[in-house]
């Protein structure tokens, strides 16, 4: 029973130095020693047995490790190949095949062109793919896995601004009071949940499943309740929209929707990265927008003016120099917005929505209760 050759054994390769020539029948796995003849076509011989006829037109190329000639044949076994070891003998060779390198800066060309479309498919999933996805899936995402979401997303909101609750009992009520009244006029459901974080900077934000935190920063810097209205609306307003749903799809892009294919949501890691993006990245221009109106049609509706809220947004970007902790790191102000809620100006046709008391409690709820 004939032996398989080793590669290393030393049989193996006295038999290669006596016979440069290793051929391969496409077939099978086993290397057979063979000779060659130069005819009208290339003849593989084994044992004066010709294995295989090989037409010099067919002949190509085939990539190797320096010191070896590996050819194959179009006409061929795919897997066929022949290796030549001996140098002199590859330089007897190569004038006789015409076409040995026909093809391979095609293929090269062509691993080229795959490569480029291959990068461009991934740009365009990125620019066009993802938003469209998160477009659709974001309205479409059932209440309880937006919940899961906005939990996951809330851990890492007081990971970077701390957990302290304010909670001073009239500031509370009084701030209960101002969202009932801004939530029915924005309607938004009932199960919103809004808190007051105790930390410095001046923003607000809102995340999937109805959680809205507004930061003591910027309650310290508004003059009156109609600001702050106009402020919570605004969020409420994104919350209709799906906005940080849409956002959260979006920026945790294909990851984040394996996870959602196999149960993992709250585990995932693209959801670390994409609601830590929901605090320091910006909605689109169209989202800004378009919780704009809904501001702007509540505070309406509640009869009070929206130019307030414009007012307090100027105030926080025209005295804070660094802006990347501000209410607009997430909240783009351009001067279009600026000048829309100031169109949009109107006398208040409906009292107050806080008393003087009421206000004076709210700017204190991150107070400890005396």
């Amino acid at each position: 029973m004939p032996m398989a050759w080793q590669d290393g054994d030393p049989a193996t390769q006295a038999a290669t130095e006596a016979s440069p020539y290793v051929f391969f029948d496409g077939r099978s796995n086993r290397r057979r020693l063979v000779t060659v003849m130069f005819g009208e076509q290339l003849e593989i011989v084994e044992a004066s047995q010709t294995l295989a006829t090989w037409p010099y037109a067919d002949i190509r190329r085939a990539d190797g490790p320096p010191g070896l000639l590996r050819l194959t044949c179009l006409s061929a076994p795919p897997l066929a190949r022949l290796e030549i070891r001996d140098l002199a003998r590859a330089a007897e060779m190569l004038p006789r095949c015409p076409r040995l390198d026909e093809g391979s800066s095609r293929g090269v060309l062509k691993i080229v062109g795959w490569s480029l479309a291959a990068a461009l498919s991934i740009v365009l999933v990125v620019i066009v793919g993802m938003p469209l996805v998160a477009d659709r899936l974001a309205p479409l995402l059932p209440p309880v896995l937006e919940r899961r979401i906005g939990e996951a997303a809330e851990v890492q909101i007081k990971a970077m601004f701390g957990d302290m609750v304010c909670g001073n009992p009239a500031g509370q009520a009084a701030f209960n009071k101002l969202v009932n009244q801004v939530q029915q006029a924005v309607g938004v459901e009932n199960s919103l949940q809004t808190t007051v974080l105790d930390t410095p900077v001046p923003n607000a934000l809102a995340l999937p499943g109805g959680k809205v935190f507004m930061f003591r920063g910027l309650l310290d810097r508004a003059q009156d309740p109609d600001e702050i209205a106009g402020v919570l609306a605004h969020e409420f307003g994104h919350l209709l929209r799906h906005d940080p749903t849409r956002d959260l799809v979006y920026n945790g892009g294909s990851s984040f929707l394996i996870g959602l294919l196999f149960g993992d949501i709250t585990g995932a890691g693209a959801l670390i990265f994409a609601s830590r993006s929901l605090v320091t990245a910006s909605f689109s221009r169209e989202a800004e927008t378009g919780a704009d109106t809904i501001s702007i049609d509540a505070m309406r509706h509640l009869g009070r003016s929206p130019k307030p809220t414009g007012d307090l947004l100027f105030r926080v970007t025209g005295k804070e120099g660094d802006r990347s902790l501000s209410i607009l790191a997430n909240h783009p102000l351009t001067e279009d917005r600026l000048a829309r809620m100031s169109a949009a100006d109107q006398p208040a046709s409906a009292p107050p929505l806080l008393s003087k008391e009421e206000w004076r409690a709210l700017k204190a709820i991150c107070e400890p209760n005396k």
